[in-house]
């Protein structure tokens, strides 16, 4: 009932503009509370679909192999200088002034730096004003979130506002903002801003420690932002080469006798990046365990459009197709997976298990030499949703070492 009267006071209100009022008074209310903290800090934002965490962690390695102190805040971490906790919020950006007060903290430990990871639903909340930001940053754009913005050209509005209001707002002297050129939505984001003040970026020729083809392009934008904030090169290679990526992000469990990778790859472009990137790793076949995200309440589908086109996606990569529970909230379970399985075309590959750990456990049943195991969907998420706000403690790693043992 809750959620239906929440649900029901956003579609009024919303048409109205009090909404954004409302954000916009409770983000200059955090600023003014701790003291407008990003005046003081040298503030990095990172936008974008894929990538964003990775790209982060990239620049913070970077950072700290030259000896400066960091705040972060993203998806994976919330970390201010050598201290460091899970994000255990569900929410990338949280609200209600928590990045001002970690600011305001990083500040009093010593932080020159903060690094933040700016999603398209925390700028519709306005999330990101009040925060001066010195370097705005675009790693890529695939489809998602289509049905809560209400369409994709919604959702790519929403990054560029970002880079908009960053460039309207910001009281640094001199921003920059850096694209990634190689993305088939650059131009945007190019055009959203005086084209003096963008870097355009590529893939990095540096060596990663990192697997994943995908990886070069954070990389890339990474290494560009760590030379404007006048890291030397040698210290940008050190940390690329020692950096062993995002955990939950084409983490390699095991590599032999067959391999298993556990992603947090979601969208049809990220499962398909991470399946060409895993056929390049091993020789053998992938054995795919997938599912996707159900409906919150009566708010609405959690852009089923994408649950076909991923089945597709799976039959083309995959000898073995185990379809199971990603996070079903208050969708029926059964019904996410039957959804996926209309766009698969040969049935005989798929087996439905909604039970993750036996799915899992099927799995690595099925691996033979040289095989890839591809657990996607979760990444490092520690926690399944299900019914009525619950949650039930997860890790796709932890239940792969359990079962084999390592």
């Amino acid at each position: 009932m809750i959620r239906f009267i929440k649900y029901s006071l956003v579609k009024i209100l919303k048409p109205l503009g009090i909404l954004n009022l409302y954000h916009t008074a409770l983000a200059f209310w955090g600023a003014l509370r701790y003291g407008f903290p990003s005046k003081r800090l040298m503030v990095v934002g990172v936008t974008g679909t894929k990538g964003k965490s990775t790209t982060l962690e990239l620049i913070n390695a970077g950072l700290e192999k030259a000896g400066r102190k960091t705040i972060l805040a993203s998806s994976i971490r919330f970390k201010v200088g050598s201290e460091s906790r899970p994000n255990t919020t569900g929410n990338t950006m949280p609200g209600r002034g928590f990045l001002q007060k970690l600011m305001a903290d990083g500040l009093r430990s010593g932080c020159e730096y903060a690094l933040l990871e700016v999603v398209s639903e925390g700028v519709v909340q306005s999330r990101h004003r009040f925060i001066d930001f010195d370097v705005a940053a675009f790693v890529n754009l695939h489809p998602e979130h289509i049905e809560s913005h209400g369409g994709f050209e919604n959702y790519r509005n929403a990054k560029l506002k970002f880079f908009k209001d960053t460039e309207k707002h910001s009281s640094k002297r001199d921003v920059k903002f850096f694209v990634n050129q190689d993305d088939d939505n650059a131009d945007y984001f190019i055009r959203a801003v005086d084209r003096e003040s963008v870097v355009l970026t590529t893939k990095t020729n540096k060596e990663l420690k990192m697997r994943g083809e995908f990886n070069l392009q954070n990389a890339g934008i990474a290494e560009a932002i760590l030379r404007h904030l006048g890291v030397g090169e040698e210290d940008i290679e050190k940390a690329f080469r020692e950096f062993v990526g995002v955990p939950g992000r084409m983490e390699v469990v095991q590599e032999n006798p067959f391999g298993v990778i556990v992603d947090y790859a979601h969208t049809p472009d990220s499962l398909e990046a991470v399946y060409a990137s895993v056929k390049k790793m091993f020789p053998g076949d992938i054995i795919g365990v997938l599912g996707s995200m159900g409906a919150v309440g009566p708010l609405g589908g959690r852009d089923r459009w994408k649950r076909p086109k991923m089945g597709e996606i799976a039959e083309r990569y995959c000898r073995e197709i185990i379809l199971t529970d990603e996070d079903p909230v208050d969708e029926e379970p059964a019904q996410i997976l039957e959804e996926i399985e209309t766009g698969i075309k040969d049935r005989g590959k798929v087996r439905k298990i909604i039970d993750r750990r036996q799915a899992i456990g099927e799995a690595l049943n099925l691996a033979k030499k040289g095989d890839a195991v591809v657990i996607s969907g979760k990444g490092s998420e520690p926690y399944i949703r299900v019914a009525k706000g619950k949650r039930i403690p997860w890790s796709d790693v932890g239940v792969v070492k359990e079962l084999l043992k390592i």
